[in-house]
């Protein structure tokens, strides 16, 4: 029997428009059970600290469970791995941050692509770096601290959390603009790097906000710096390393990812969720208390920001020769 041509196509304009209709549908019902947010870092370091009321947010906005799994190890790469082979639905996510811009040069061979392999779905903060000194150094300002040490080259020891760090590319960038040698001195993460801060064994240290906020506060390090273009509402007094050195800029930031092939009805709802979590006066202010600034914007812009940061980063990478540890 011939169905009038009219009929034809009706019919399979609906057949055609089936799976979208269930995939919104789906999207609309997501999340039906827990979701799993992987943290590629250890428990109580500033991707934990972000990430924690950024789940409970979305638990409770949503009415599931967001569970914080932290996987570290590999400066990142063990968790992100783990979700680069996850399904690709929405109950698995990524906290993304610098390392993983970092590690694509970093790392000579990994088993996954950052940027084709991981789905960015919505930045969350960005995070100033501090330059902070023990108080037994005689600077005052950054133009200080570079005639110091230009006057004492490798006398001056830079701690870090680690090579390939956001702490340590802050510093290597630094050191490439300003021309001074200073001598790299890596941890095993801010936790144990700190300490030895604090007590003198080492100089200066580009470290990140949430990790040095209290020192600084008590007045227990001084702090010269800050490495992002604007100034940080938590410290509105202390300048930027812009301010001395023209064009410097360098920042910690998080964000959200997903698989690759993850719906985009369920990224775009994150998404919406997320920002939306960003809008939120309690989020807000604890961001603010970190010395984070929002990261808003589309899954495009946060992807667009990815691939800037990872092209501007294996430039130093590659003029500073750094290698993984």
């Amino acid at each position: 029997m011939k169905l009038p041509r009219r009929r034809f196509l009706h019919l399979a304009a609906g057949a055609a428009a089936l799976p979208a209709a269930s995939r919104i549908a789906w999207a609309q019902a997501y999340p039906t059970r827990p979701v799993r947010l992987v943290v590629p870092a250890p428990a109580g370091g500033s991707f934990d600290i972000t990430a924690r009321p950024i789940g409970q947010w979305l638990s409770e906005r949503l009415g599931q469970q967001f569970v914080i799994e932290n996987r570290s190890g590999a400066g990142t790469n063990i968790g992100t791995e783990a979700v680069v082979r996850a399904p690709a639905d929405g109950y698995t996510l990524l906290l993304v941050g610098t390392p993983n811009a970092i590690n694509a040069t970093l790392y000579d061979k990994l088993n996954y692509n950052f940027i084709r392999d991981i789905a960015p779905v919505a930045g969350l903060v960005r995070e100033p770096n501090v330059m902070v000194l023990n108080p037994s150094v005689p600077a005052k300002t950054v133009p200080d601290f570079i005639a110091y040490a230009k006057a004492n080259p490798r006398k001056i020891d830079m701690a870090s959390s680690g090579n390939g760090t956001s702490p340590h590319m802050a510093g290597e960038l630094f050191r490439i603009m300003t021309g001074v040698d200073l001598n790299h001195v890596p941890y095993r993460g801010a936790a144990p790097a700190l300490p030895d801060l604090l007590a003198g064994q080492v100089h200066v240290m580009f470290a990140t906000m949430p990790s040095s906020i209290e020192y600084v506060r008590a007045g227990k390090l001084h702090a010269l710096a800050v490495t992002t273009a604007m100034r940080s509402d938590a410290f509105p007094e202390i300048p930027t390393i812009g301010d001395f050195v023209p064009g410097y800029e360098s920042s910690a930031w998080l964000g959200l990812g997903a698989p690759k092939n993850t719906p985009a009805e369920i990224i775009n709802k994150l998404n919406r969720d997320i920002n939306a979590a960003l809008a939120d006066p309690k989020i807000k202010a604890r961001l603010a208390d970190l010395g984070g600034m929002l990261l808003s914007g589309s899954p495009a812009d946060f992807g667009k920001f990815i691939a800037a940061e990872t092209e501007k980063w294996g430039k130093v990478i590659r003029a500073a020769n750094i290698k993984a540890d």
